[in-house]
């Protein structure tokens, strides 16, 4: 398996729809949608949706993780579920139906234990002596160590396999410390990796090339949101603008992103190939409710229309 991908905090996203979202009334919603979340669960998720094949690792537990194991298999998604003793936790995403406004309540995950985390690790040490490309995306959930990205990208690179790391906070810059491959921080992550506060426009390419320069990351991918996204690596920097869609929810548009991203990459595209069909993934994404992730279609069309921009 050329792609796998770890995730730690999945959640059952369950989502639905109400008309006139008010306080202190009875909402009749309508029939709820579940499907499975969780960053690295929803770049395998989309990475198949686009065509493609990767192997996705995710702890498990308790009845919301037997669904969740359902609804992976019914997609004809590849799966390896570490079992744990808590229960998998859910999210509840509502659209109200008067506006189009959607409400995004994400549950804590349950406390795992040493030894879950470590038989994640121990699992992703197999996997990786096969893999070209690992994805570690996602939260952790409470009892991890906030090195547990790092952890992973020390495996990784012990195995030769190009490592894509896509978290926030200190497991996000513990994991840059250790370096990776890929980075795909926002605007406000890439402050943080920068040791600042904000970041305007006319800093924004310095402070990645100097993620680079001391080792951080071979590529950094900054992701601008509507504005598409800005590609860094040693000699190049590329600005990758994103076509403008009706927009119905941003739910896992950065995992599609990625996704877009590591497949293009195990296709040997170039890299600003890459980062445009990582782009074009993400905002196809936007263009679905709910949690439904990117669609191949909607992907190839806005890959060519971006493709005619650079």
């Amino acid at each position: 398996m050329k792609i796998v991908t770890l995730t730690m905090n999945p959640a059952l996203d369950k989502s639905s729809r109400v008309n006139n979202i008010r306080p202190d009334s009875k909402l009749r919603c309508e029939p709820p949608k579940y499907q499975p979340g969780g960053g690295g669960i929803n770049v395998s998720r989309a990475i198949h949706k686009l065509g493609g094949d990767s192997l996705c690792a995710y702890l498990a537990g308790g009845p919301d993780g037997e669904h969740m194991q359902q609804l992976i298999e019914e997609e004809g998604v590849k799966q390896h579920v570490i079992s744990m003793e808590g229960w998998t936790r859910e999210n509840f995403i509502v659209v109200d139906k008067s506006n189009n406004q959607q409400y995004r309540f994400g549950m804590p995950g349950e406390e795992i234990s040493e030894k879950e985390w470590k038989q994640a690790l121990k699992a992703m040490e197999t996997f990786c002596q096969k893999a070209n490309y690992v994805v570690g995306s996602g939260s952790l959930p409470p009892g991890a160590p906030d090195d547990f990205w790092a952890r992973l990208a020390r495996i990784a690179k012990e195995n030769n396999a190009r490592y894509i790391v896509d978290s926030s906070g200190e497991a996000l810059e513990l994991a840059a410390e250790e370096g990776v491959y890929l980075l795909k921080p926002n605007l406000g992550e890439l402050g943080s990796l920068s040791k600042k506060e904000s970041v305007t426009a006319m800093e924004q390419e310095d402070l990645a090339k100097r993620l680079i320069g001391s080792q951080r990351a071979e590529v950094v991918v900054v992701s601008m949101g509507p504005q598409g996204a800005m590609l860094v690596a040693k000699d190049q920097v590329v600005y990758v603008p994103a076509p403008t869609v009706h927009k119905k929810s941003t739910v896992g548009a950065g995992d599609s992103m990625v996704a877009g991203m590591v497949l293009s990459l195990s296709q040997n595209k170039s890299l600003t190939e890459v980062v445009a069909f990582g782009v074009a993934s993400g905002t196809a994404a936007t263009m679905n409710e709910g949690t439904g992730l990117c669609k191949k279609e909607d992907t190839e069309k806005l890959y060519q229309w971006i493709l005619s921009k650079l």
